[in-house]
């Protein structure tokens, strides 16, 4: 049956139940309050008046709604869920995601009333707040307040779900490939679409893009993707790179310059990110523009905590902006912990390689520091050698460590060694450990471990023909003190 749910200033939109089956059902006591927007209302925000959808043109309110289940997908990403139940909750949730409309409209009315379309980064900043309110309050029944919304949700003690069907694209995606495939009264593709095929994209690589994030095929020429890649390349960006970009993070398009985008850089910057540099920054991090100051300023607080100096910071954002991506409190505090129950200085380790604080501590910090374990080293020992190396964690187990531990037990080195120089394992196998040791038993002389890899080639073959020299000489010098020695028993 259909009803209809208040929501918002005087809003009616239809509402249909859609529960699950289930043996045994027992309601939860939800506060009313909830299922009218418990943050800012119209009337709260000082603006008359109700917004109606049909005031917006319905490109823009698809833009919108696709960008607002974004938004509401990777929020319940990072509260556990899978990506596949993640999105399959979403999917069953048209009713939640017209609710979270009305929101930013409430709150926005002034720029839409002046025809003035919000960036990605305005939307995140009504929508998180909102929806981690929401996950505060109500915990582990998210999902339900999302699918059920704005009917109670009900919490199951035997469930038996039915299973749905996952159908590979939902309507709303096959509506925006429709869209980036249109051809129109010219017969050809749309300007934005064309456009991107100018810059090197093709029309299959700009699918892949719409079909992880719809949105994308609602972007304007001329009020979004032409601006930002305009300034993409005034910064020094190559224009081959244009699209490497876009498809790491095609919600950079939608960000303003003037009031995000700028602003952002400027921030960073003032953290110390070398302004010359920002095209490879951009080409190193697409994401990196795209993420909220807070998110900045909760990791950039996090190194000041770990004892780094402000142009330590600063050299690190530029070197590695990967670093923002990391959650504080789920990756960034937990390696740093673990690193320095190893007798690691993370300050230094961070500065030098903050890339293995994105690593996993279960899956790939851990196996390495057992392995080595296992050999007979120490935990001190290990401390040294990631103190030493700190890339040393982002190898493979199997495929790099392993082998070229199996190699090092016959090339005739002690295994302390490996803590006075574990860049050993920074060195192909094949290409040069192997050629390197073989050279070096060929000519029959000792060189330590990090003279046999670290050196050019030339300094390697001179290294090899002074002790080679040495050992010569030192030879000469045997035989003469033997032939003075026979010659004084002679004379006696």
């Amino acid at each position: 049956m259909r009803a209809f749910c208040a929501i918002g200033s005087g809003q009616q939109i239809p509402c249909l139940s859609k529960g699950l089956l289930t043996t045994r059902r027992t309601r939860l006591c939800f506060p009313e309050r909830l299922f009218f927007c418990q943050a800012k209302s119209a009337d709260d925000s000082g603006i008359d008046g109700s917004f109606s959808f049909e005031a917006l043109p319905t490109t823009l309110l698809a833009a919108e709604k696709e960008e607002a289940k974004a938004v509401l997908t990777l929020f319940l990403r990072k509260k556990g869920l899978s990506n596949a139940v993640a999105a399959r909750t979403v999917n069953k949730s048209d009713i939640f995601i017209d609710h979270l409309i009305l929101r930013l409209h409430s709150i926005h009315k002034s720029r839409y009333l002046v025809g003035r379309e919000l960036t990605t980064l305005e939307i995140r900043d009504v929508l998180i707040p909102y929806l981690e309110t929401l996950a505060e309050e109500h915990e582990n029944h998210m999902v339900d307040v999302v699918e059920n919304f704005p009917n109670p949700p009900v919490k199951e003690k035997t469930a038996v779900p039915i299973s749905q069907p996952n159908p590979t694209l939902d309507s709303k995606r096959l509506k925006a490939l429709s869209r980036v495939s249109e051809i129109g009264p010219a017969g050809k593709l749309r300007p934005h679409i064309l456009y991107l095929i100018e810059l090197g994209m093709d029309l299959e690589q700009i699918k892949a893009i719409t079909r992880r994030f719809p949105a994308f095929a609602y972007y304007s020429l001329e009020g979004k993707i032409k601006p930002v890649v305009e300034f993409l390349l005034d910064l020094g960006v190559p224009k081959s790179d244009i699209p490497t970009i876009i498809n790491k993070r095609p919600q950079l398009c939608g960000i303003s310059l003037s009031e995000n985008l700028i602003p952002t850089m400027t921030f960073l910057e003032n953290l110390g990110v070398d302004k010359k540099q920002w095209a490879e920054v951009i080409h190193r991090c697409p994401p990196l523009l795209t993420y909220s100051r807070q998110k900045m300023k909760s990791t950039v607080e996090f190194l000041y905590e770990m004892g780094l100096s402000a142009d330590r910071i600063g050299k690190i954002l530029t070197r590695s902006p990967n670093i923002i991506s990391y959650s504080v409190e789920d990756k960034l505090r937990p390696t740093a912990e673990y690193f320095h129950s190893l007798g690691v200085d993370v300050s230094v380790l961070i500065h030098r390689c903050p890339q293995i604080f994105g690593l996993s501590i279960e899956a790939n910090l851990k196996p390495l520091t057992e392995f080595f374990l296992g050999k007979g080293y120490s935990i001190e020992d290990v401390g040294t050698m990631i103190s030493r190396y700190g890339a040393l964690y982002s190898f493979s187990l199997s495929e790099n460590v392993i082998p070229k531990w199996e190699f090092f037990l016959t090339m005739d080195y002690s295994k302390s060694e490996l803590v006075k120089f574990p860049q050993y394992f920074g060195y192909s196998l094949e290409e040069r450990i192997k050629p390197r040791f073989a050279r070096v038993k060929e000519c029959g002389v000792s060189v330590l471990l990090n003279q046999v890899l670290s050196l050019s080639y030339s300094n390697f073959e001179k290294a090899l023909n002074k002790k080679m020299k040495k050992m010569l000489s030192d030879k000469d010098e045997l035989q003469a003190c033997s032939s003075d020695g026979l010659q004084q028993d002679d004379e006696q």
